[in-house]
Parts: C-alpha cells; sequence; structure tokens
C-alpha cells in the first residue's frame, strides 16, 4: 500500500488535484442564501460566503480551507460554461498540471494568476463545466 505522506508531501512534484478548495453555485439572492445558511445551518458567513477549514492528514501543521460561494444567478465569473455550479479543486505543481493538461488537449481558459493567497487558472472538462484549479501559496 502506498505511503499516504508520499502521495500528498508539499515535497511531492507530481502535477495533480490534491483536494477541493471551494464549492461555488448560482443563486437568485446571494445575501438571502448566506443568511439562511448562517441562521439555520450556523455558518459564519460574509460578503464572500463561508471558509471551512482543516488540517492537512499528512502535514497536520498545514491547515487547508475550502470556500463556499453562492454567486447571483448568471454571474458571467462562471463563463463560458452554463451550469450553475463551479468547483474549485486545490493542486500541487500548477504549472507541472497546465502543462499536462495542454497535452492532453484540455480547454485551458486564462493565464495562470498570482494572488497573495495562491495561484489560479480555470479550464473546462469534458462536459463543458468550468474548473477553477488552485495552488495555495
Amino acid at each position: 500500500m502506498e505511503d499516504q505522506k508520499s502521495s500528498t508531501s508539499s515535497s511531492d512534484p507530481t502535477p495533480k488535484v490534491t483536494g477541493i478548495g471551494g464549492i461555488f453555485f448560482f443563486s437568485d439572492n446571494p445575501k438571502e442564501t448566506r443568511e439562511w445558511y448562517a441562521k439555520n445551518l450556523g455558518l459564519d458567513t460574509n460578503d464572500w460566503g463561508s471558509t471551512f477549514e482543516s488540517r492537512n492528514v499528512a502535514n497536520p501543521e498545514e491547515i487547508e480551507s475550502l470556500q463556499w460561494s453562492p454567486f447571483k444567478k448568471g454571474d458571467e465569473y462562471f463563463s463560458p460554461s452554463k451550469k450553475e455550479f463551479m468547483i474549485n479543486y486545490r493542486v500541487q505543481n500548477i504549472e507541472g498540471l497546465i502543462k499536462k493538461l495542454k497535452e492532453n488537449g484540455v480547454t485551458i481558459l486564462d493565464d495562470i494568476a498570482t494572488y497573495d493567497y495562491g495561484k489560479f487558472v480555470h479550464i473546462l472538462d469534458a462536459d463543458g463545466n468550468k474548473i477553477e484549479l488552485w495552488e495555495p501559496a
């Protein structure tokens, strides 16, 4: 059996998905949706949604996050996908992953953008779903 630490270690350069970084979905009224989830399910929400934190099982010192965010129905951020959701996948070696995806003929929608909290790029899967790839800083 493969050692779990070796497959998820930050020293592992393999370009791949390591987890879910966010769940984004359309809402007729994102503010009311956030308020409903706060009132009824206890989510700690802000203008962006809610952030869930957990620890990396292979490296317990590392805190990982998952962002939950309702978007106004029809928001162009999901384009060109016509779906009502978008998943953000946490990845390692985003540059290597983009190279691999290009070699496999995957549609890359934009260039890698770098922010204080990580690198992002968007792709389309085989069903036309827009996917956000995120390599945390």
